[in-house]
């Protein structure tokens, strides 16, 4: 049972929030609106109709940071549940492409995050085990994915006692394209020795589960740290999930390849009927060289192209994702819709078009063009009811809904909407030196949004200069950096944070009394009535919060943003007359390092344990003779490999020692940022 724990209950609007959804989704409905406005807790309002319909849910958010976000909140809301984390893998990634114009061939790059890639396969665990499952994920989820069925086929339940040979186990366990390692036993590998087999599943990072036999039977099952080997506990039974979410069994092996050939005869023919022969024979070598390894493996180098065969789809048939490892009744909720809807309707186009050309120049065999994000009609068609959550929500969403529109405008806090000032855009520098001076002093921090990157750095610089702690965000900056940035101006590291578009969904910042527009009268995506909203509120935390707008002349967008800004602060400060209520400031703990959940860091209740004071912390960071936090981080990597050295040359008991002494490290780290900032 899905059951929200949180010291708070519903207040202002949220308890007739959550009823009208509840009530919407009961009665047969399959599209609702909540237009919450900024600060007004539509998380909690989410949480809480999670609680009342009791049904598994997946939160789909616009980018990884906000996924992030929500994915720690939801951790707080439901600690006891199963809350999961799907997004994209990739810290890095190019992918393949040819560009016929300049006949240029760019080969797929990437680098895979470990850290998220586990936690891809734990969310998919969930579902299979428990269905009171809560997943957090990035648009990334429409995206193709191996069959639900098959992944499940394949999953190897053991348990004590079970007839099973040894080498049964390693062959199934290549299957599952796992692969032995007996010297280093990381994810998604195992170990033999002797007639004990050790496995890390592709969900886990530290516990790994050894099977022991006796015979042709198994004799015990236990859980065991994956880098000492120390035995943690026994366990009667135990499920052991794919490695990898595109998997075939080997019985199956035969007729995709026979499928695959078909086509490329199919394909080769054609190509050379246009006497296109260089791309006859490029797709030839390319696709052979694939079965070949997948014959031998079970997999190749970008299997995903050849999905379709492995699920025993028709051509143009949607591929399975996300959606369809779900059970049949389940919640959606579609965080900032206003910006998420159209990147779900817009991704199949752009990667539609990308590989149109692979495929017309003979690097990919036209299954490749079904490996592909869902259509925005097939992510309907996989839904049976759909939450859109946005401050703004756009046409699209209220369509859809045909207008069935939750409002959400009190705050619990009785915080107002803030005052909108405009003011002319020719003394915009100065005049906004002057507003940042007398918030500062006041205690609070400064958004200032800008029109490019040029402007916000050259911005930063010319405040840098007058004496303010400053500093710029933008798209070139990694969503970790970025997520640290926010995190810093929460706690003072600096006043003054400048943007572009990055200053808008879901910063949350309560510090934050004075939002700046710069040329606000500039019409378009950036200055729209709903991204004018949007920034408005990132002052709605703060019950000093100003907005100001610099501009020549009012735009339709202008009037519009400050109307609906009006019509909403008059509905607020109505209920808190006749309630008797005091605007108070948000009080928001500042959230832990986002690096925790990438498993840079350990959290900070961790920590505790080893470092219990800021005494004890120092003493320990003056033994390890570093003097700031960057040495500190250094160390860490250098005992990392050291670590990983000595396991390679089987010195378990040395590895432990450093792995404890990483672990500590870790930990002070954590405090240690925490404190300095």
């Amino acid at each position: 049972m899905f059951k929200v724990h949180s010291k708070y209950t519903p207040q202002g609007d949220q308890p007739q929030a959550i009823a009208s959804i509840v009530n919407a989704f009961t009665s047969g409905q399959q599209h609702h609106v909540l237009m919450g406005v900024t600060g007004s807790g539509k998380t909690f309002t989410m949480a809480n109709v999670i609680s009342k319909l009791q049904l598994p849910t997946l939160i789909i958010a616009p980018n990884k940071t906000l996924a992030a976000q929500l994915y720690l909140e939801f951790k707080e809301y439901f600690p006891k549940e199963n809350v999961g984390y799907f997004i994209s893998y990739y810290d890095y990634y190019q992918p393949e492409a040819y560009i016929p114009a300049s006949d240029t061939y760019i080969e797929k790059d990437s680098a895979i995050n470990e850290d998220i890639d586990k936690m891809r396969h734990e969310a998919t665990r969930f579902l299979f085990e428990k269905p009171n499952t809560i997943i957090v994920a990035s648009v990334s989820c429409i995206y193709g994915l191996g069959s639900p069925e098959t992944y499940a086929e394949q999953v190897i339940h053991l348990a004590t006692n079970d007839t099973l040979t040894r080498d049964s186990l390693l062959r199934s366990l290549i299957e599952l394209q796992y692969s032995r390692n007996d010297l280093d036993l990381s994810r998604g590998k195992f170990r033999v020795r002797g007639e004990q087999v050790d496995i890390l599943p592709a969900h886990q990072r530290d516990e790994a589960v050894r099977i022991c036999f006796f015979g042709d039977s198994i004799e015990e099952i236990m859980l065991i740290d994956a880098l000492s080997g120390r035995p943690l506990k026994a366990v009667d039974k135990v499920s052991i999930y794919p490695g990898s979410h595109y998997i075939a069994s080997q019985k199956a092996i035969h007729s995709i390849v026979q499928n695959i050939l078909s086509d490329l005869g199919v394909r080769l023919r054609q190509l050379k009927s246009l006497q296109r022969h260089a791309e006859a024979a490029r797709l030839e070598e390319r696709t052979m060289a694939d079965i070949e390894s997948f014959e031998q493996l079970g997999f190749c180098p970008g299997i995903e192209n050849y999905s379709r065969y492995l699920t025993g789809l028709l051509p143009g048939e949607p591929p399975p994702c996300l959606l369809d490892y779900f059970p049949k009744d389940f919640l959606t909720i579609i965080d900032e819709s206003h910006i998420t809807v159209s990147q779900i309707g817009g991704m199949f186009n752009g990667d539609r078009s990308r590989k149109s050309n692979l495929v017309e120049y003979g690097f990919r065999l036209p299954a490749a063009l079904d490996n592909r994000p869902l259509n925005f009609e097939e992510f309907l068609s996989r839904n049976n009811r759909i939450l859109y959550v946005s401050a703004t929500p756009s046409p699209r969403e209220l369509q859809l809904s045909s207008k069935n529109l939750t409002e959400q405008i009190i705050r619990p806090t009785g915080l107002l909407d803030p005052q909108v000032e405009v003011v002319s855009a020719h003394l915009q520098v100065d005049h906004l030196q002057t507003q940042m001076t007398k918030t500062i002093a006041a205690g609070f921090r400064v958004m200032i949004t800008t029109l490019t990157k040029r402007m916000a750095e050259d911005l930063c610089k010319h405040y840098r200069e007058q004496g303010f702690r400053v500093e710029y965000l933008h798209s070139d900056i990694d969503a970790l950096t970025r997520a640290d940035l926010l995190r810093q101006l929460r706690l003072g590291k600096f006043d003054v944070l400048i943007g572009i578009n990055l200053l808008r969904e879901g910063i949350d910042v309560p510090e934050v009394a004075l939002v700046a527009v710069m040329d606000a009268d500039k019409e378009g995506f950036l200055r729209s009535r709903a991204s004018l909203i949007q920034i408005i509120g990132r002052a709605a935390r703060n019950d000093c919060g100003k907005a100001i707008l610099y501009a020549d002349h009012i735009t339709d967008s202008m009037k519009l943003a400050i109307e609906e800004t009006e019509r909403r602060r008059q509905k607020q400060l109505a209920y808190n007359q006749k309630n008797d209520i005091q605007p108070k400031t948000v009080l928001k703990p500042v959230q832990q390092d986002l690096r925790v959940i990438y498993g840079l860091l350990k959290p900070l209740h961790e920590g505790a344990e080893a470092m219990s004071n800021t005494d004890s912390m120092q003493q320990q960071i003056e033994l390890w003779g570093v003097k700031t936090p960057a040495e500190l981080e250094k160390r860490i990597r250098t005992q990392q490999k050291k670590m990983q050295k000595a396991a390679a040359q089987l010195e378990f008991e040395n590895a432990a020692t450093l792995r404890d002494e990483i672990t500590e490290m870790k930990s002070a780290l954590a405090l240690w940022i925490d404190q300095t900032n």
